[in-house]
């Protein structure tokens, strides 16, 4: 059987901050966000308790989802529809990178996500 390499371009690579270092270290799952959500990558999200579907992370939220449990991988535009969506449970990334809901802080999440195998580092220039 005759195998012969096919090379193209499947989008482009852009490099951010969001992940500070040991890379080796990540570790994603696949999570379905809930409808009605348009969030980007790095964004902190919590599980509902009711149906396990995730959204983001705010404060005042009382359905479980005001605990932060991943960050997101990629961009998910679930406005009309659930969707799929790639999510970190573990790994070291830049609290700058971060998209935080209503009342949340880098400090007032450090801790729990610290728990959970995610550490949040401040960023440091080169």
């Amino acid at each position: 059987m005759d195998h012969k390499a096919s090379f193209k371009t499947e989008g482009t690579y852009v490099p951010d901050s969001l992940v500070a270092g040991n890379a080796h270290l990540l570790v994603a799952r696949t999570v379905t966000i809930v409808s009605g959500q348009n969030l980007v990558r790095g964004a902190v999200i919590g599980k509902i308790t009711t149906g396990g579907k995730y959204q983001l992370s705010l404060s005042a939220a009382a359905d479980g989802s005001q605990v932060p449990d991943l960050i997101l991988a990629e961009d998910c535009d679930a406005t009309s529809a659930d969707k799929p969506a790639l999510a970190y449970s573990r790994g070291d990334f830049n609290a700058n990178a971060l998209t935080l809901g209503t009342a949340h802080t880098v400090a007032s999440i450090t801790e729990g996500l610290r728990a959970k195998g995610i550490a949040l580092l401040p960023a440091v220039s080169a």
